[in-house]
């Protein structure tokens, strides 16, 4: 009965705890996209509104400016803010107080941001300034405190990947939702709290309330994860090395693949970000009917998400080279439709939303090769930096947000679109020099980008398998800390006299290592051993341990046993090409396991319907220090309980 009970409760914290972050994932992208995209539509069409054009004009310069000034600044305080989550030690844990706190202070600040402080903006616009300069770049950095805390701790919700793989989905899936429904309700909102409707952009009262409402949303959904969820302690998420600026400059140099993603990247994320911005500001100035935004907000939401869930779909039949030029092919054709479009507002969906549709794809594109570039690094290098390098893409994210609303307050002073403005008032011209920037300066940026990619990217799902293969065959040989660039093999414990029994990690059939269909492995140049003609997808640690070696693809693990024995299992043959379909990883690499637990778990039918060896192979890589002895015969059949093989220090 009580362990019923006890299964009930934990099942219960279980979906408690995704309900929670994917809360918090919804509520943390609301904010994010009232902020990115939507305040830079009160500060030109709302803030300074006097009978002065040259005034509002000259006003809105300096906003949009030290907006962008200040968000460059902030990227230099990113790492000094991850840095300073690290240290943090308290009873609540480690990421949750800067969630909430963050939470809570950006979200009051930003609502203050959407108000002309009393008249200020008009009465004393340059003490306005300094005050409007020092609360965003508060509200800024208490963003990065919650956006950092909130997407790093995942792995402190479970240890279990499975569990961390179905907590990031539901996070993800809440983040789209959240990051686009408020495209789909901002300005029915805004019209609706509005005294005035000017013409459909709304009023001061209209745009406050709405951010109000939008900010106690991220508020609350904060407040929510601190309630909802609990981080596991463990000694694997004590900071070991503190994360430097120059480092994350150093590893981009140095690693050329890293450098060739993310420059392309830079120049798409930029045009991307400014199509994206402007898009309110046409649906209101060209097309006089902001309601009608509510509509491709709506889509936005639902195809999003499918947008999302289909990825693993479509790198299943094509690779990822091919599914980033038929992304873009279809990106352009939504922007020219969009560009051509005028006042149809048939033909601005059609275009918006085939411009839309194959963005999460590229994201996940990019997303995928810079994790790849981990390895990549790590073979060039000698060294793995993992946190420095899965940095890079927000720090573009956030370049290409400041470069992006720099541009646009410019382009609504000249199109004629700033406070007071109506469709009815922007002139034929405005409206062609709006078009010019929001289409063709995002389509040069973004053909840019393929260029680069075309000319520079050369890591693809061929290039990474040969690259994890050639980790595999030397990673007993030089181990690196994943934090730092100095070597681990001082942290690699001696071999140590004695007798040490390898049992079974998985149950099968052994086979002689020597027969298996990989050369590596056959000729023992990956270490004396044997292999299994797998009955069960579970692996299970055959000494007591340290995890010394894990890929991004799963199918592999490399273990050191307290006595300093390195021993590689190898899930299959070629199963580096699945990409981790259909493996899932229970421990993190430098974590301690003992003997028995369950290490790893493959799903064999994946592995034969990609028409793929299942094989596991079992090498000693340091077979030099040790005689290794075989105690059972081809052929036999072996639990995980049956000890297989004799390891003895020379």
């Amino acid at each position: 009965m009580d362990i019923k009970i006890n299964t009930a409760k934990s099942k219960q914290h279980v979906a408690r705890s995704r309900f929670a972050y994917s809360m918090g994932a919804f509520g943390h992208d609301v904010f994010y996209a009232l902020l990115s995209t939507y305040f830079i539509m009160y500060v030109t069409g709302h803030l300074f509104n006097s009978s002065n054009k040259a005034f509002n004009n000259h006003m809105v310069l300096w906003v949009t400016s030290i907006i962008a000034v200040l968000r460059i600044i902030e990227l230099l305080v990113d790492p000094l803010i991850g840095n300073a989550i690290d240290r943090t030690n308290t009873r609540w844990g480690k990421f949750k107080p800067w969630v909430v706190g963050g939470g809570i202070i950006s979200a009051i600040i930003l609502a203050i941001l959407f108000t002309p402080m009393g008249g200020l903006s008009l009465s004393n616009p340059y003490l306005y300034l300094l005050i409007f300069a020092i609360l965003y770049i508060i509200m800024d950095i208490f963003y990065s405190f919650n956006d950092v805390a909130f997407w790093s701790m995942i792995p402190a919700l479970s240890f279990d990947s499975h569990e961390r793989d179905k907590i990031a989905t539901f996070a993800r899936v809440g983040s789209t939702v959240g990051g686009n429904i408020v495209g789909f309700v901002i300005m029915p909102m805004v019209l609706f709290f509005s005294a005035n409707q000017n013409g459909g952009t709304g009023d001061d009262r209209g745009w406050f309330i709405f951010a109000a409402i939008a900010a106690a949303v991220a508020a609350v959904t904060a407040i929510g994860v601190g309630l909802g969820t609990h981080e596991e302690k463990s000694l694997l998420r004590e900071n070991k090395e503190q994360t430097k600026l120059k480092d994350v400059y150093k590893i981009l140099v140095k690693n050329d693949q890293l450098f060739a993603i993310a420059l392309s990247y830079l120049f798409y994320t930029t045009g991307i970000t400014l199509v994206n911005s402007m898009e309110l500001y046409y649906f209101t100035y060209i097309l006089g009917n902001s309601k009608a935004f509510s509509i491709l907000g709506g889509l936005n939401t639902v195809i999003g998400v499918i947008s999302v869930l289909t990825f693993p779909l479509f790198t299943g039949k094509i690779s990822r080279r091919k599914l980033f030029y038929g992304s873009v092919s279809l990106l352009f054709l939504g922007l020219l439709i969009f560009a051509f479009a005028g006042k149809s507002l048939i033909l601005v969906l059609v275009g918006a939303e085939l411009f839309f549709i194959p963005q999460p794809l590229v994201f996940l594109v990019v997303l995928m090769t810079i994790t790849d570039s981990v390895e990549y690094g790590q073979l060039k290098l000698g060294h793995r930096d993992e946190s420095l390098t899965l940095s890079v893409r927000p720090l573009l994210d956030k370049f290409a947000g400041a470069v992006s609303g720099w541009i646009i307050g410019p382009t609504t002073i000249i199109a004629g679109m700033t406070a007071g403005a109506t469709a009815a008032t922007v002139t034929a011209t405005g409206a062609a020099k709006f078009k010019l920037v929001m289409f063709l300066a995002p389509a040069i940026l973004i053909l840019i980008s393929v260029f680069i990619f075309a000319k520079k990217v050369k890591l693809d799902e061929k290039m990474h398998a040969k690259i994890v293969a050639e980790l595999e065959k030397t990673w007993g040989n030089h181990l690196e800390d994943a934090d730092s660039n100095k070597s681990q093999t001082a942290s690699v414990s001696t071999p140590q006299p004695g007798v040490t029994d390898i049992t079974s990690p998985v149950t099968g059939t052994l086979v002689n290592l020597k027969d298996v269909n990989d050369e590596n492995f056959a000729s023992g140049n990956m270490g004396k051993g044997f292999a299994i003609k797998p009955s069960d997808g579970k692996v299970i640690a055959p000494f007591s341990g340290t995890v010394r070696a894990t890929f991004s693809t799963r199918h592999a693990i490399g273990l050191e046993s307290d006595n300093g024995i390195m021993l590689l299992i190898h899930v299959g043959i070629d199963t580096v090409k699945l990409r981790g379909t259909g493996f899932i990883s229970y421990f993190d690499k430098n974590q301690h396991f003992d003997k028995g637990d369950e290490l790893m778990e493959f799903w064999d039918p994946a592995i034969k319907k990609a028409g793929l060896d299942d094989t596991v192979m079992v090498t000693v890589t340091n077979s030099k220090d040790f005689d290794i002895k075989l105690l059972r015969d081809a052929g036999e059949k072996v639990t995980t309980t049956d000890i297989v093989m004799e390891v003895t220090k020379k």
